[in-house]
This record gives structure tokens, sequence and C-alpha cells, in this order.
């Protein structure tokens, strides 16, 4: 009887969900040590906290904002709106800012090297090709602007598909760096002004 053959990218394609499931795993973890440490619940402690840790405070979180949007697992929103919530809203803005825009370029960039191979290690193939059918349109670029416009757009599969598009790297940054900025203040204050709304709601 011969043993089956070792398929390499089939194995990388449970790794990354397996991954996925830790990532996820991880922020739960997080979010229970934070509760430990009194971050969650008190203002001041949040504070303290980022006080503590001037420098690596901003560059862990930049380096994870740039690793969700090129390993995308984690909902991006998540810790877009966490920036805004530990540091100042305008160093929040940046740090989300640099992050994203940077993890754009490198996640538009795999994919123009690896192509659609590289894509459906993240996603399945049924929304791989839902995307894929809107490169043959005439007007696929107001296509991905609304959507990186847009705060509830699913952003990191539009940029992958985006790098099998004819849109060049030069045009691709640019529209990353003037759409991102929309995208990131009002999706922030969707949650956090909803989250406000949803509290007076719930403490009448």
């Amino acid at each position: 009887m011969k043993m089956k053959k070792f398929d390499s990218y089939a194995f990388c394609q449970r790794l990354i969900q397996f991954l996925g499931i830790l990532a996820l795993l991880g922020t739960f973890v997080l979010v229970i040590w934070f509760y430990h440490l009194g971050i969650l619940n008190d203002s001041n402690a949040l504070k303290d906290f980022v006080n503590q840790h001037r420098f690596c405070g901003p560059l862990v979180f930049i380096l994870v904002q740039i690793f969700q949007v090129v390993f995308p697992v984690i909902p991006g929103g998540v810790t877009t709106v966490a920036g805004f919530l530990i540091f100042n809203p305008v160093l929040a803005f940046i740090y989300n800012y640099l992050g994203i825009v940077i993890g754009s370029i490198i996640l538009f960039l795999l994919v123009r090297q690896y192509g659609r191979r590289f894509i459906l290690l993240f996603i399945d193939e049924k929304t791989f090709y839902k995307y894929e059918a809107k490169l043959d349109t005439q007007n696929y670029e107001n296509f991905f602007i609304l959507c990186m416009l847009s705060p509830i757009s699913p952003a990191d599969i539009v940029v992958m598909i985006t790098g099998l598009s004819r849109i060049s790297l030069k045009r691709f940054i640019l529209i990353i760096l003037l759409t991102k900025p929309i995208s990131i203040i009002s999706y922030s204050y969707i949650w956090i002004f909803g989250g406000n709304v949803l509290k007076l709601i719930l403490n009448h």
C-alpha cells in the first residue's frame, strides 16, 4: 500500500487555520490578563500601563497592526478601536495609520509575488472567486477605493485581490495613504460612539 503523498500547501493551509485559532485564544488570554491588572475597568490603570511602556507600547501596537493585516485572522477593527482606547486620539490615529498602511503594502507585495496560492491560504475558494470576478469589471479601481474608504468592508481581502489586478504599486500606495485615514477614524468612532449609546440604553 502506497503512502499518501505529503501536500505541503494543504499543510500550510491547516497550519494557518491552527495559528489563527491560537491567535484568537491569545487575544482572549490577553483580555483576561488586562482585566486582572485592572486595565479594562480603570482608565487610570490603562494610562499608567501605557506610560510605563512609552517606547515599547507604541512599537508593539504598530507591529500588531502590521501583523493583523498581513496575517488576517484577527478582525482588524478590534485592534484599531483598542488603539483609540489605549492612546490619546492623535497618537492612536498615527499608530493605527502606520501599522495598517505598512501591513497593506506588505500584503499587496506578497500577493504580487505568490499570487492566488497565497490568498487561498487565508480565504476559501468561494469567497476568493466572488471577489476575483470583480477584477474583470471596468471600474475595479473605484470599487477598491470605496472599500478602502468604508469602515465595514473586508479590507484585507480586497487588498489581496487588488494584488492580482493591474493597479501599480505606486497607485496602490497613493490610494491607501489617502483613504485609510477616513476608514480608521470612521470605524473607531462608530464602535466607541455605539458603545456609549449602548451603555445609555442599558442604564435606562
